[in-house]
């Protein structure tokens, strides 16, 4: 059986607290069934003794800092590294103690003081990571937890803010190969499911095989292009946030056992029949989410959306032209916001012009609210486009949307 060598895994998961509310056990089953997935021959292919795992009361703040010390002792500038983290995690936003933190079993919530001794701050966690040589690095965060299926919890006997900053996630992918995979944003919940967390739940399908591969192997990007928009999809209040500092889309895993060749790609080589271009804000992001994804997924057809891939400098341009390559045609949501925002008016001009290239017709205008033509930039006024801002209409455009998404790709 192939092994992914040189992977090495740390996963941590806190529900039953010593002193504060406990957590929903989809956070022991996230870290258990995430485990077991890494060292299943017949998908990651992880060597079992490179794989550890601290649950509950395992998880104290000297236990956590020890692993993490053997890791980097462990991995090599060759290996890749996942330290997945389910737990609660907050900010003090002021004062003495004000920063990051990651909360271990044995947080003591009585005063910041005695918070600040026993959590994890984003110093000491970052300083530990910093000691891992390897150039592939990937951690995993879920720390800001819905308290069960549908409900929110009450996190104010934290003491502190729940959840980690943009400013953490930022920090934290700092170092040439660092990537920080986040299950939602500083400001949003991460919500529960039967078994596993949302959130889990989609990173365990992609690493079970729904991830496309063509070489056998699972790499980073990959896997947070199929992630993101399906847990958006379910629910549209939690967006997954990539940072990283990276130069490849390195491999993280095996595929399927390191299957080469599978690739869920059509019969053209397409991975996706639509990449969604849209402004990630309100009311265009309520809209793609609620009513335009949910619309063509019912209809088989297989989406990509804009709008959370947080890469900086021109890794964001490199990500952007694969996800608009890979798919069929690009959708231009089209708004005021949409007009305004020279990054996605960059995004119908790439597809555009690879449209041109090939002597395609790569881009279909959309309009989910009444705008005038004549704002509209001539390259996109030219093209003939689908009106779903008319209530009397829109069953009728979404049909001719569908079919257009459902055909091949038309040529000129």
């Amino acid at each position: 059986m192939p092994i992914f060598e040189h992977g090495h895994a740390l996963l941590i998961g806190i529900a039953n607290y010593q002193r504060v509310r406990p957590l929903p056990i989809s956070v022991l089953n996230d870290v258990e069934d995430t485990a077991k997935l890494l060292v299943d021959p017949a998908y990651c292919g992880y060597d079992p003794q490179h794989v550890q795992s601290l649950i509950d009361g395992a998880a104290t703040k000297p236990a956590i800092l020890a692993a993490l010390g053997t890791l980097a002792a462990r991995a090599s500038a060759e290996s890749t590294v996942i330290c997945y983290i389910s737990s609660h995690g907050g900010q003090i936003e002021q004062g003495t103690y004000a920063g990051e933190y990651l909360i271990p079993f044995e947080y003591d919530n009585r005063s910041e003081a005695a918070l600040a001794v026993s959590a994890i701050s984003s110093a000491e966690f970052t300083r530990a990571l910093q000691r891992i040589t390897a150039q592939r690095v990937l951690i995993i965060l879920d720390c800001c937890h819905a308290g069960g299926i549908g409900q929110p919890k009450d996190v104010a006997e934290l003491v502190m803010k729940s959840g980690l900053s943009d400013q953490a996630y930022t920090a934290l992918s700092k170092g040439r190969g660092r990537v920080i995979l986040a299950s939602s944003r500083s400001d949003e919940l991460s919500w529960t499911g039967e078994r596993n967390s949302v959130f889990t739940a989609h990173l365990l399908l992609g690493l079970r095989g729904g991830v496309a591969s063509d070489d056998g192997l699972i790499r980073i990007f990959d896997l947070f292009e199929y992630v993101q928009p399906r847990v958006t999809a379910e629910k549209p209040v939690q967006h997954p946030v990539f940072r990283s500092d990276m130069e490849t889309n390195f491999p993280i895993a095996l595929y399927a056992g390191g299957q080469k060749g599978v690739i869920a790609a059509d019969p053209d080589g397409f991975r996706y029949d639509a990449y969604i271009s849209y402004v990630d804000s309100d009311p265009d992001a309520a809209w793609v989410w609620s009513s335009l994804v949910p619309r063509l997924k019912a209809a088989g057809l297989r989406v990509s959306v804009s709008g959370d891939v947080e890469e900086p400098g021109v890794y964001r341009i490199v990500n952007l032209e694969r996800a608009i390559t890979q798919a069929k045609r690009t959708l231009v949501v089209l708004s005021d916001a949409y007009l305004a925002n020279n990054w996605a008016y960059t995004q119908a001009i790439l597809a555009q012009n690879l449209g041109i290239q090939e002597r395609t017709a790569r881009v279909i205008p959309l309009k989910a609210t009444p705008i005038e033509d004549s704002r509209l930039p001539l390259s996109i006024s030219a093209l003939t486009g689908i009106n779903l801002s008319n209530p009397q209409r829109a069953e009728r455009e979404y049909e001719r949307l569908i079919r257009a998404l459902h055909d091949p790709l038309p040529r000129w």
